[in-house]
């Protein structure tokens, strides 16, 4: 049989092909000899092969049939066959492959040869893909080479030791007496492999820390060697001795000094010593002053080492070099909070990083700025990136509106100020700003009840023309409906008024209606809007009629049903219109007190508690609850929402939170009144004594809901002050990597029930399980009888809004009713 091409001659015909096609040929056809050499036990030329089949298994290629060929080489007594066997070993196996474990003797033999390359060879290869079981067989021939005075054998076995710890943890006290000498060791190979060796040590073993800690002067030692010692040609890298070593001995130290007082005094000064002298002009200078930033912040360092550390980082800043500045505007992310006036003298260079062209390093300039952000600078700050804004890619733009809302919320100076930075994002990027957003300013606007006119002024004037931005024009369709009396007579003060007739105000209204420029939510804000200008307005409401009556025949079943509802109210219930349309009062956040819940409410906040009180005189509520029930749903079963927390005016829920004033315990007008009647307001005449008792002993929870990533379970109490009262606490979980956000829990009963449903703990269900929201459900259940009850789920996930319908019945056990 011909002799096998060599491969150099292999790689120069492969490289020589055309086309994909004609490679793969080449390689199948070499392939087919390397077997047929393979069959025919052909020593000669084994190593030849292998060597072929590992370049293309580098080409990506299989090669696996040459795996025993490897072991073939391995066994051999020539150091390159060896060579290519252990080689190949490395490429071709892996651990969970049985085939590695017939290497064990082998390696083993070869790790007490008497040539210290093949030593190396067989630490390599064990170093490099040994599994735990090879690893346990050869831990003590790798600690006895660790002991060698062999500097060649001894930095291989430490890097083997590192691989046999990672793999079995258990092993690594076999390790600790070959630890003592490594550090006194000249050759900077060594030194090197035995730092990382006593770094991955004290990683996995708080005791292996704690002992090593002892070893920080002798640390310090060797880095003040490297710092000042000479030109040494052998380690000398663009000026300075052995960066890599140091780099290591900084990682161990941070590792070292963290939480411990002693060794983070031990080495403060030779901190500042690096920090000091280190050349920067070059990269390799600036991977080692990195390096030393990290360890300062990280252990108990001096405040005065800290602050040098951070004018580090804000010289980095100043770097030409892209990678340099995100660096450290990561690193000075991680510090602000502890270091935050220190951080605070770079403001202006950082603030210059969000006009970078790299999109990274804008990123993270745009955090930082926002961590930044207090009550001294909001007004600078927020001029700066409100600039941003206007000029950013459309990908920052939902994160830095979402980060001005916050930061003005926070450290607004001025009602006034924080509305007009509000509107200055809507008109901006009003396309780009979370769900809550509308909601939130709408709070805001409400509850700065000077601010009304300015505000509704403000706001008209932004949407002259432009509905473009929805979030903007909902806002504005919801402050002239409220406050459309004050734009019209002309009472702002803090600017000039513009003179406004209720026409040219519904002349807007109706663009927004008719624009296809407007989403349903915003035609549905504009409809509402309408509406309640009927009671703010008195020369206009003929016009009011004709336009919802229009929308009553609206293919937008949203539109349609709102302005059935409407005008129902203009006809059958007009008596009841201008208290349904009233101003909006002013509104409070859900805040918790010990075991009574503020509740937020139309009216003053008061302790939540249901009472049981006789019917009051004259018109019963009930009928005038079922008579608005009929008018909403029609339906035997009604749905009570949730009393609203930050959505006053969501959209398909305006009515309801109009009615909110009445009992929509929906008990049929024929049946007798029930004894106990639901107050005006749910929350009225409540005492502020504590309610319940803890959960009665043996009464298991129920899962209601498990769909998706959420989970919904009840648990049961009973009310101290009316046995009939069932009080559930329902809590929601979210096992999914996102957040669930605006989530709303509706339930609804037979109409043999009565229930409320208390504000929830918040709208955001937290990923991964983190977080629950709770929230109390109160059901009067004065005949005894097994609970039904249907609920209904919104939220938002993944960017997408779902809502989901479920039935839960004959709970809690009957033996507890």
């Amino acid at each position: 049989m011909p002799a096998p091409i060599r491969l150099r001659e292999l790689i120069r015909t492969i490289r020589t092909a055309r086309t994909q096609a004609e490679e793969r040929e080449m390689i199948q056809k070499e392939c087919a000899a390397i077997r047929s050499s393979f069959r025919e036990e052909d020593n000669t030329y084994r190593c030849r092969n292998v060597a072929k089949l590992l370049y293309m298994h580098m080409l990506g290629y299989p090669a696996h049939f040459g795996q025993l060929e490897c072991l073939k080489l391995i066994a051999s007594q020539k150091f390159t066959d060896k060579r290519i066997g252990y080689l190949g070993a490395m490429l071709l196996l892996d651990e969970r492959q049985d085939v590695h474990l017939l290497m064990t003797n082998c390696i083993k033999n070869d790790l007490n040869h008497s040539t210290q390359y093949v030593q190396g060879l067989a630490l390599c290869t064990l170093g490099c893909m040994g599994s735990s079981e090879m690893c346990r067989d050869l831990a003590g021939e790798v600690e006895k080479l660790l002991k060698t005075s062999n500097s060649y054998l001894r930095k291989k076995a430490a890097l083997c030791a590192v691989h046999v710890i990672r793999k079995v943890p258990e092993l690594m006290e076999m390790f600790l007496p070959a630890t003592k000498n490594l550090l006194n060791e000249k050759n900077h190979g060594v030194l090197h492999t035995s730092v990382v060796l006593l770094t991955e040590m004290c990683e996995r073993s708080p005791d292996m820390l704690a002992h090593f800690r002892k070893l920080v002067p002798q640390l310090v030692r060797i880095l003040k060697n490297l710092i000042m010692s000479g030109y040494s040609p052998e380690h000398d890298v663009s000026g300075i001795s052995d960066p890599f070593l140091q780099v290591r001995i900084l990682r161990l130290l941070r590792i070292l000094g963290r939480n411990d007082d002693d060794s983070s005094e031990a080495m403060n000064d030779i901190l500042a010593q690096v920090a000091t002298n280190t050349e920067t002009s070059k990269n390799v200078g600036n991977a080692i002053l990195y390096e030393t930033v990290l360890t300062i912040m990280d252990i108990k360092s001096e405040s005065g080492l800290r602050v040098l550390a951070i004018n580090i980082l804000g010289r980095f800043l100043l770097n030409n070099d892209k990678n340099i500045r995100y660096v450290a505007l990561t690193s000075l992310l991680k510090t602000v909070q502890t270091d935050h006036n220190a951080v605070q003298r770079h403001r202006s260079t950082i603030v210059d990083c969000l006009k970078d062209l790299d999109v990274s390093i804008k990123r993270r300039a745009m955090e930082l700025s926002f961590a930044l952000v207090n009550g001294n600078n909001v007004r600078g700050m927020m001029k700066e990136l409100l600039y941003f804004l206007d000029s950013c890619e459309p990908e920052f733009k939902a994160d830095c509106a979402s980060g001005i809302f916050l930061a003005a919320e926070k450290y607004a100076p001025s009602k006034r100020w924080h509305i007009d930075t509000i509107m200055r994002v809507l008109t901006t990027a009003g396309s780009y700003v979370r769900d809550d957003a509308v909601p939130n300013l709408i709070q805001l606007i409400t509850n700065s009840v000077e601010m009304h006119a300015y505000t509704v002024q403000r706001l008209y004037k932004a949407i002259l023309g432009d509905y473009s931005q929805q979030p903007l024009v909902q806002v504005a369709s919801w402050c002239i409906g409220e406050y459309g009396d004050l734009l019209v007579s002309g009472q702002c003060e803090e600017e000039e008024p513009i003179q406004v007739t209720e026409d040219e105000v519904l002349d807007i209204l109706e663009s927004v209606l008719i624009s296809n420029m407007s989403a349903s939510v915003t035609r549905g804000y504009a409809l509402t809007a309408i509406m309640k200008l009927s009671t703010r307005f008195t020369c206009t409401v003929n016009r009011i009629k004709k336009v919802v009556s229009i929308y009553g025949s609206s293919i937008d079943v949203e539109l349609q049903q709102r302005a059935v509802e409407y005008n129902a109210l203009f006809k059958k219930y007009d008596h009841m219109r201008p208290a349904l349309l009233e101003r909006m009062p002013v509104m409070e956040k859900v805040t918790t007190n010990g075991p009574t819940e503020i509740v937020q409410t139309n009216g003053e906040t008061e302790p939540a508690v249901l009472e049981t009180k006789p019917p009051p005189p004259g018109l019963q509520p009930d009928s005038q609850a079922n008579d608005l029930l009929d008018l909403l749903e029609g339906s035997d079963i009604p749905v009570i929402p949730t009393a609203p927390t930050s959505k006053p005016a969501a959209a398909g829920g305006e009515l309801l939170d109009l009615l909110g004033d009445l009992n929509l315990t929906g008990s049929p007008v024929s049946a007798p009144a029930p004894q106990i009647a639901q107050p005006p307001f749910l929350l009225d005449g409540l005492s502020p004594q504590p309610l319940f008792n803890d959960i009665a002993a043996g009464i298991p929870s129920i899962t209601a809901y498990n769909k998706n990533g959420l989970k919904i379970d009840f648990t049961f109490e009973r009310s101290n002050t009316n046995p009939s009262i069932t009080v559930i606490t329902i809590q929601a979980s979210n096992s999914t990597e996102l957040d669930m956000t605006d989530f709303v829990f509706q339930a609804a009963v037979p109409k043999t029930f009565q229930l409320q449903l208390l504000s929830p703990s918040s709208s955001v269900i937290p990923a991964f399980n983190s977080g629950t929201i709770t929230q109390v459900i109160k059901v009067l259940n004065p005949q005894k009888q097994q609970l039904r009850m249907r609920i209904k789920l919104t939220y938002n996930h993944k960017g997408s809004a779902m809502q989901d319908l479920a039935e839960v019945n004959n709970f809690p056990p009957q033996s507890w009713q």
